[in-house]
């Protein structure tokens, strides 16, 4: 009987083992196809939005009468798209530098500081990345209104920097908390003061993070649609509206002047993410700061 439990068990043990193996395989193998299916529609949506924009007319073929680029330059003039890349330049700008002059200094006092009512606070902070943008997005902008600033350009930044902070105290809080108070204590004791030790110290520790929340609000705010079609003028749309307005907005335009406008669109968007990019890898923050601890 020993003989055979013995024998029998290295067979279980085995064929236990090629059904993981099996199971790892096809969830593997079922991975793969979603992500495939995946890549492979977006890819088909670019390049028929991408063909569309430099196609001279349809005769319900496969392939168009021929190809130019005058689309382009169309949509440069009539959608005014050197102005509207300017303003959207201007807001993101000024939305990146305002989240992080003021959110550093919040992820800091919430990460080094107890008192009462923390909690609530950090939810407060929170609350705009839980709740839809337009949920609070009409009211914001019906208050905009009555003090005339909705329509200009501040309004845009102010309307954008709302939602845009909470990223930046989400990603910073974790960050100083990694960082030794030693380091602080030590600099105030050799006569550092407040704003000398956070630019001097805590700044270069803190450029990953910094860094990496900046990408993320570069982002969002290139994307902003809701806030920014409440409180935008005629003078102060990013490029995400005025692409509604080109698509909705009354009047007989050629889709391909549209499409030609939905790409310059997203060759911006790409080319700010990856100069963004040569500066942070999101996915190595993390490891960028275990690499190099603090001192106790």
């Amino acid at each position: 009987m020993s003989t055979l439990a013995t024998t029998a068990a290295p067979y279980d043990a085995e064929r236990e083992a090629r059904a993981r193996r099996l199971r790892g395989k096809v969830w593997s193998g079922f991975l793969y196809g979603l992500m495939t299916i995946f890549l492979v529609n977006v890819f088909l949506m670019i390049a028929s939005v991408g063909l569309n924009s430099i196609a001279k007319v349809w005769r319900g073929t496969w392939l168009p009468d021929g190809w130019t680029t005058s689309w382009y330059f169309d949509a440069w003039k009539e959608f005014q798209l050197g102005d509207v890349l300017w303003v959207t330049f201007e807001v993101v700008g000024a939305v990146v530098l305002l989240s992080v002059l003021l959110g550093v200094p919040a992820a800091y006092a919430l990460a080094r500081r107890e008192f009462f009512g923390k909690r609530w606070l950090i939810f407060l902070f929170l609350l705009p990345l839980m709740v839809p943008s337009i949920t609070y997005g009409i009211p914001l902008a019906t208050v905009m209104y009555q003090v005339h600033l909705a329509g200009t350009i501040w309004g845009v930044i102010f309307a954008n920097v709302i939602p845009a902070m909470p990223f930046v105290i989400l990603v910073m809080t974790p960050f100083i908390e990694q960082i030794d108070p030693n380091l602080e204590s030590a600099a105030r004791v050799f006569g550092a003061r407040t704003p000398q030790m956070f630019l001097h110290v805590l700044t270069p520790l803190l450029a990953p993070g910094i860094l990496a929340a900046a990408l993320l609000v570069l982002v969002r705010t290139i994307a902003m649609f809701e806030l920014t079609f409440l409180t935008a003028g005629s003078d102060s749309q990013t490029l995400v509206v005025a692409l509604y307005y080109a698509v909705f907005a009354a009047g007989v335009r050629a889709p391909q002047s549209v499409d030609a406008m939905a790409m310059v669109y997203m060759a911006v968007t790409l080319v700010w993410l990856l100069v963004a990019l040569q500066f942070v890898n999101p996915t190595q923050l993390v490891s960028r700061v275990k690499e190099h601890p603090q001192p106790a």
